[in-house]
């Protein structure tokens, strides 16, 4: 691996996978469960975070208790993945991934999806190969993603932390890439407001294709 070169380390739910509308669909199917009323996509970007209990305690006014918990976590994933199937990449990421390639970056893909599942969805789209390394998550903590980044980066075969550019839809991506001492561009398509994303104090843009371009001249 060219430890000079810029390495790409993609999210895969909301950034690489258009999946928002499954995302908005499979939580208010958890929230009909308990009796709470269904929420926008608007309202939905403005209060999401990680850890999720936190964005539920946004929500609520107060954190689930444990049962509220279970039937939510539980709802949420049973209807998410009889809608993920359906969900397709983002316009124009296949197309991305395979010219990043062809200009001799590399890329990775590190999510909180669980892995036994994400692992499938990539093959089946078609793009493993532009990928030196695809994580899924491989337990059940529901904490961010910057314990994660920091096993990812341990196997990327000494890809030095100054080379690396996240690309998310996330705050939480920002802040595992500031953890490790990467750096991040925040996607406006996924699960975050154009608000909120800017809080962080990244770039952030509203297209893959910007995102690209943007890693480039952080790392130039």
């Amino acid at each position: 691996m060219d430890r000079r070169r810029t390495h790409l380390v993609w999210d895969w739910n909301g950034t690489l996978l258009d999946d928002i509308s499954a995302v908005i669909e499979a939580t208010n199917a958890a929230f009909e469960e308990l009796g709470i009323a269904p929420i926008t996509l608007e309202r939905y970007r403005e209060l999401y975070c990680v850890p999720i209990p936190v964005f539920y305690q946004r929500l609520l006014g107060r954190l689930p208790d444990e049962a509220e918990w279970e039937i939510m976590d539980g709802t949420f994933h049973r209807h998410y993945w009889a809608r993920a199937e359906g969900c397709g990449l983002t316009d124009g990421a296949a197309e991305l991934l395979a010219a990043a390639s062809g200009l001799g970056r590399t890329q990775s893909l590190l999510s909180l999806a669980p892995h036994e599942r994400l692992l499938p969805l990539v093959r089946r789209h078609g793009i493993e190969e532009w990928f030196v390394r695809v994580d899924g998550r491989t337990d059940r903590s529901t904490a961010g993603k910057a314990e994660h980044m920091v096993r990812h980066l341990r196997a990327l075969d000494g890809v030095p932390p100054e080379r690396i550019v996240v690309i998310g839809d996330a705050a939480d991506d920002a802040l595992a890439a500031a953890h490790v001492g990467a750096r991040a561009v925040l996607y406006t398509g996924g699960s975050h407001s154009r608000a909120s994303l800017q809080s962080v104090g990244v770039p952030v843009v509203d297209t893959l294709a910007e995102a690209v371009a943007v890693a480039e001249d952080l790392i130039a």
